[in-house]
This record gives C-alpha cells, structure tokens and sequence, in this order.
C-alpha cells in the first residue's frame, strides 16, 4: 500500500461491531447482478492509467475499515467545520478515490439508489489484488454507508513503529486474530512508502546505535541513499517489497533477512507464532494468499454505524 500502510489501531472508543451475519455474497444478486461486473470494469480502466491504483484502493479500504468499521467514512469530503477522515495526516497520500466515484456512477446508472459505497469500496480492494495477479474471493455485501467522518480520528492508526505487543492489542480489540495480522501485513506486497514512514530504522534509532540492528546492512545502506538524514526531496521514499506492482509474498521472503521498511514488519518476527507464520508464507505463496483471502473477509466484514446508501460517495444524502 502506498506511503504510510498502517493496518491496525486501537478503536476503544469507536463504536464498531464484530463480523456480523447480515454481509451475504449474493446480497445483490437480484437488486444489481452487475455490480461487480461495474466495478471490475472501473478498477481496469484505472489501472491502465496509473499503476498505483491497486495499492491505494487495498490501503483506502483497510483505513475504512480501521476506524469506524467498513462504512465508507473514508471516502466523505471535508465539509465545513469538520474536517473529515481522508485529509487527517495519516490519510493525506490516499489517493484514487476517483475510481470509487467512476465506479458508483456506473452502478448508480444500472441500479440507482441499491448499492452502498462502502461495498463498492470492499469490491475495489478484491479486485486490486485479483487483477494484480493475487487470489480473488467473494466478497460479503450489505454494508450501509456511514455519516460521521472526523479527521481526529485518524490519530488512532498506528504510526509504522509499533511492536507486537501494540498490534496484538490493536488487532484483538478488533475480533482479529495474530494468524490476521501476519497474513493482512501482507498487503504490504503492493505500493510504496515515503522516507518518513522508516526513517526511525536508519538514522538515530537510538541513543548508541544509528541504524536498527535488525535492518539488514546492505539494505539500510540503500535506503540512506535514497532517504538521507535531512532529505528535502518530497515523495522520497522505497516500494514495499521487489515486486511492488504484484500480489505476491515476496513480502515475507525479504521480512526474513531483515529487508523490510517498517518496524511493525519487522516485529511479526519476534514472537515464535508470528515469526512461523511469517516463514510459512515466505516458502508458501498458496498458504499466504488462503490465509489473506480469510483474513480479508473477516476485516471487511466488521460493520460500524453506517446508516445509508449514499447516492454520492463524498457526501452524506
């Protein structure tokens, strides 16, 4: 996912549900069959366009789902007093909403008033990794679209640094497993990250050492290079993983010689299970992408206050 990925935070004090019983693969099977067909054909067309596309609609749908649960509040456009969620500074490099939009009104054409925002969201992330040469799956529908879009809420995504103890925390409060966190950092396999996000690891990671001893030297030297320690290049920055434009699990074969950006990656292999499950990836491309498409449907499917079918994914009706 593009800049600052940050799959987890702590959600105390949003009101956000569980997985629940409602969300049905065929929810529009008689309302819109088309639906997916509709939004396939929008995140095509994008992608022919901008190959950042794919990262920027899995990273747009995880930060949804992260604070309100799934209900489009990401998407909603800062309105007068209230700054909404998409320009508090964690969200600030979310981009290609324009391809929720292109896609909404070509369901809103077919099918006017059925559809809501945040499942066409959950089927633009599904097909970023599906047309990016990852698994696919059917995706639960029949989510509402949410009416609250606050920017301070933003605050609770975690920076990159955080170790295991406060994504376990993070993602426990969520329903979510730690099997969940390894295999959902696996979104990590598309986009690219600004120096900012891992500065932390290669210059004054603490008082006696420069660099972060788990970083693998040569790569932190690369990245010195591209990130140096007063960089005033804007969108400086390194892909993800080697192959930043495929979902693959190349992520997890470099986590385990020490190159990967972010602390929080390289936390996944300080605890037995974590770090199993990260090596179990890394020999198994199949295993991880079973284990993503699980952990997907379990993220995407935690519904928060959503309360209607938006007819304009930027704005509440």
């Amino acid at each position: 996912m593009a800049a600052v990925v940050a799959l987890i935070f702590a959600l105390a004090m949003f009101p956000v549900s569980s997985p629940v019983s409602a969300l049905s693969s065929n929810y529009y099977s008689k309302t819109c069959p088309k639906l997916e067909t509709a939004v396939t054909n929008a995140v095509k067309k994008a992608m022919k366009n901008h190959k950042t596309v794919p990262a920027a609609l899995l990273r747009m749908h995880f930060h949804d789902c992260f604070i309100r649960g799934c209900d489009a509040s990401v998407l909603l456009e800062s309105k007068g007093k209230n700054t909404a969620e998409k320009d508090g500074p964690p969200n600030i490099s979310l981009h290609a909403f324009y391809v929720i939009d292109n896609a909404k009104k070509a369901v809103e054409a077919m099918c006017p008033g059925v559809v809501s925002c945040a499942d066409i969201l959950a089927l633009s992330a599904r097909d970023a990794v599906a047309l990016s040469g990852g698994p696919t799956w059917d995706v639960p529908k029949g989510r509402k679209d949410g009416r609250i879009s606050k920017a301070t809420d933003t605050r609770q995504l975690p920076a990159p640094t955080f170790n295991i103890s406060q994504l376990q925390q993070s993602f426990s409060q969520r329903g979510l497993s730690m099997a969940d966190l390894v295999a959902l950092s696996g979104g990590h396999s598309l986009g690219f990250s600004h120096c900012s996000s891992f500065q932390n690891r290669i210059h004054n990671f603490n008082a006696t050492l420069d660099i972060d001893p788990s970083i693998s030297p040569s790569f932190a030297t690369s990245l010195r290079h591209v990130c140096p320690a007063h960089n005033k290049v804007k969108n400086a920055g390194a892909t993800l993983d080697s192959s930043t434009t495929v979902f693959d699990n190349a992520y997890y074969k470099l986590l385990l010689p020490g190159k990967s950006l972010f602390s929080s990656d390289q936390s996944l292999l300080t605890t037995p299970k974590t770090k199993a499950l990260v090596s179990k990836f890394a020999r198994s491309k199949s295993a991880f992408e079973n284990a993503f498409v699980q952990s997907m449907i379990r993220m995407s499917s935690i519904t928060g206050g959503g309360q209607e079918i938006r007819l304009d994914c930027r704005r509440v009706n």
